[in-house]
């Protein structure tokens, strides 16, 4: 499907509620799967991953009822072997997380997925669970994932890697192994698993960087989904980079782990203000003024990357109208998503005429840049990108395709 961005506006203005979040609705959803009892999971995200992991618990057993964005789980805690291979859709959560399950099961499954999901790395989760005592066969790391299920081991596990994946992986295996399971991870990454599973009742201590966490039952919970802020992300810079704008964000999820958008633009110098701050069930949701601003370059790397690894394409399309030179480092992870994001966006954002250059762990982007259009740019099939290359759509001089 092709789609014309045309700049033949003014400004931006007024206010909107973001979509749901979609890391809160994979777990509210996985984890009433496994709780005794009903949980009411209200503003559950209408994407496709999150109904990939919907479909994925009703085929293990769990009763699902839907009424629109509301969705009421009944479970007695136990899962059920299914027939047939376990599809999972073009979502890596749903895989991720779900191997780490049914590595603690006493029945035999096959996670499946799409081109797309069947290409994406494993090996960071079989490495620990087959530490664990999992029985997991794979084709070179690769979906499909075959899984014995059997009587786990708690492991004191250090990541190389900060990955709230791998880290939700390990700990919700830990939920059905004997002993502790402790996860360790070089940066802090998100911790909705950590803050829904203690909310549910799972007998979980974090201190630091480490997580520990032993076997345990969970008890149902109602919850009302945030708005999700990766995508309040293209908004947020939306109104930074199109003269004249000034929007409010209205009930944003600003867990402390998903809000390294909004230290970076802070850096760069925006006019953005959070207001009416709340907390539901642990998790931090408040309301985002933002507004046009005249921005400088920064560098971006470190324990910042796992806090906005999935805004650093729109984050690139923001750097092009900062003055100076932005730098961001140590998020090589991005070729591993739903497109090499580096190479990605490197080459999409060149056809604009941005100044961008690919490095092996990020890119480096010269700016203020006019962005001239004109030109027929590729998404890879990649939902990011696609979005980000419609942000930079607003600004350029002619329309892109």
């Amino acid at each position: 499907m092709q789609k014309i961005v045309r700049n033949n506006f003014k400004s931006l203005n007024g206010q909107i509620a973001v979509p749901a979040d979609k890391s809160v609705s994979h777990r509210a959803m996985i984890f009433a799967a496994l709780a005794n009892g009903k949980s009411v999971i209200k503003n559950f995200s209408d994407g496709q991953d999150p109904h990939s992991t919907v479909e994925v618990c009703r085929n293990l057993g769990a009763e699902i009822i839907q009424n629109g964005s509301e969705i009421t789980v009944v479970s007695d805690g136990k899962l059920r072997s299914y027939a047939d291979n376990i599809y999972c859709g073009n979502s890596g959560t749903t895989m991720r997380l779900m191997t780490g399950v049914l590595a603690g099961q006493n029945f035999d499954s096959v996670l499946t997925g799409d081109e797309s999901l069947s290409k994406r790395p494993m090996k960071r989760i079989i490495e620990p669970l087959t530490m664990m005592g999992a029985k997991i066969q794979s084709d070179d790391n690769r979906a499909p994932i075959r899984i014995s299920g059997q009587e786990l081991v708690g492991i004191d596990y250090v990541s190389k890697l900060a990955s709230a994946q791998v880290k939700s992986c390990i700990l919700l295996a830990g939920l059905f192994a004997n002993g502790v399971t402790k996860y360790t991870e070089p940066h802090l990454s998100r911790n909705h698993t950590e803050i829904m599973l203690k909310a549910m009742g799972a007998d979980i201590v974090v201190e630091d960087l480490t997580t520990s966490i032993k076997k345990s039952k969970l008890y149902p919970i109602q919850i009302e989904v945030p708005g999700d802020i990766s995508s309040a992300a293209f908004f947020i810079v939306s109104a930074l980079i199109v003269p004249d704008s000034k929007i409010l964000i209205k009930n944003v999820g600003l867990n402390p782990t998903r809000t390294g958008i909004i230290d970076v633009v802070e850096k760069m110098g925006a006019q953005i203000r959070i207001v009416n701050k709340k907390e539901v069930c642990g998790e931090v949701i408040g309301d985002i003024e933002v507004e046009y601003s005249e921005l400088k370059g920064c560098e971006i790397s470190g324990d910042i990357i796992p806090r906005l690894i999935d805004e650093i394409p729109v984050i690139a399309v923001l750097a092009t109208q900062a003055d100076g030179q932005t730098v961001i480092k140590d998020a090589q992870d991005l070729r591993n998503k739903e497109s090499d994001r580096i190479s990605a966006v490197v080459a999409e954002l060149r056809k604009l005429g941005a100044d961008i250059e690919e490095t092996s762990d990020g890119m480096i982007i010269s700016g203020k840049t006019e962005l001239s259009g004109g030109v027929e740019v590729d998404t890879y099939n990649d939902h990011r990108l696609a979005m980000s290359l419609y942000v930079a759509g607003l600004i350029c001089k002619k329309e892109i395709y």
